[in-house]
């Protein structure tokens, strides 16, 4: 059996009427800048999140980026982020030319571990970036109960944890500012890349407007220094088409990952997903930890099951911050994470004869992996 990371071909059956519909009337129209379905995506988006304003941008780095940069954070300003977590999370700090500050995590989420950000805050801290890994909250009442302490603002990467709430609240919703991607691979993706920052702050929502265009309130009236950072109406016709599903295809993540973690009961040898009470978690990403990962990840492999890793270098070993002078063994939990993590199959429409054959091919190679270690 042939098992794929993801398969998004269903989902494109039950919205490919609408979208060739909507897409026909942005072709006649012409209007594939901030057009009309895109004003009318970025509205709903905002109601969504239960947020009052949702600007659509052309990336989640963008969005993240942007948010940086309405909240003013420059030069000489640090930010506080994990350090397992993919890397456009620390290089949108690093285009405001601000410093990443990395932090370690809990053990158990993979989000940033509260207890240790008291203790890396200094007068230059302007910002703490939680971010919702594997479509998971972060512990939001503790960070935001240190944030107010120290006035620090939150910017959340909610890149992978759209429709997730924390206490009854929806990611993005949580912080100062919210900041997604619409990568294809997210759980909602568009047919290329996007972005969208959403905010309560009327403030940060006009400031937000004119950085993703050019700086300019009116058409040749630019009031700040800005960029090119747009999403196409195009991929707003798709978004809103998926933002329908959006809740039905989270659940049925849900529901997969319920029958995973039943099945994984019966291998010692692989850690689950925990799941916090006061929250929901999307699963963007299915991470279950295993040892001898390399071998075990091969194995696979050869039986057609398609696995990654998310992520297997911590940010602060990685070359492109090197100059910051982190060394192995500064952050043990994001290490030893990274040495295990492995991604399975994850995507709606998956079966569960695909679920128990991942799963029976796991314990297998977990066996195998014990008697050649």
């Amino acid at each position: 059996m042939n098992v794929p990371f993801i398969d998004f071909s269903q989902q494109y059956e039950m919205i490919k009427d609408r979208i060739d519909r909507e897409l026909r009337t942005v072709f006649e129209k012409g209007d594939f800048i901030l057009g009309k379905a895109e004003k009318e995506f970025e509205a709903q988006f905002a109601d969504y999140c239960d947020t009052k304003y949702a600007i659509g941008v052309n990336s989640g780095t963008d969005a993240l980026y942007l948010a940086l940069g309405a909240l003013d954070i420059t030069v000489g300003d640090e930010v506080i982020l994990p350090t397992f977590t993919f890397i456009a999370t620390a290089l949108c700090v690093s285009y405001t030319g601000a410093k990443p500050v990395f932090i370690d995590i809990e053990d158990e989420t993979y989000n940033i571990d509260p207890e240790k950000l008291e203790k890396v805050i200094t007068k230059r801290t302007k910002a703490i970036i939680p971010v919702h890994l594997y479509g998971q909250p972060a512990n939001m009442n503790e960070i935001t109960s240190i944030a107010k302490k120290h006035n620090i603002a939150i910017v959340e990467d909610a890149c992978q944890a759209h429709g997730a709430t924390y206490k009854g609240k929806k990611a993005g919703s949580l912080g100062d500012v919210g900041c997604f991607s619409f990568y294809p691979t997210k759980s909602l993706g568009a047919f290329g890349d996007g972005g969208i920052v959403v905010t309560n702050s009327n403030e940060i929502d006009q400031t937000v407007r004119m950085l993703r265009d050019y700086g300019r309130k009116d058409r040749y009236e630019h009031k700040i220094k800005g960029y090119n950072s747009r999403l196409d109406t195009v991929q707003a016709v798709v978004l809103s088409a998926k933002l329908d599903y959006l809740d039905e295809w989270n659940q049925m993540r849900n529901d997969h990952a319920a029958y995973y973690c039943d099945l994984l009961k019966e291998i010692d040898s692989v850690t689950a997903p925990v799941i916090k009470e006061d929250r929901t978690h999307v699963f963007q990403t299915f991470a279950v930890r295993v040892l001898n990962r390399n071998w075990v990840i091969e194995g696979l492999k050869k039986r057609g099951v398609s696995a990654l890793i998310h992520y297997p270098i911590p940010i602060h070993l990685q070359e492109a911050y090197a100059d910051l002078g982190y060394q192995k063994g500064d952050f043990p939990v994001s290490e030893k994470a990274a040495d295990e993590i492995l991604s399975l199959p994850m995507f709606p429409h998956m079966k569960k004869g695909q679920i128990e054959y991942v799963c029976a091919s796991l314990k297998e190679l977990c066996s195998e992996s014990q008697k050649v270690a």
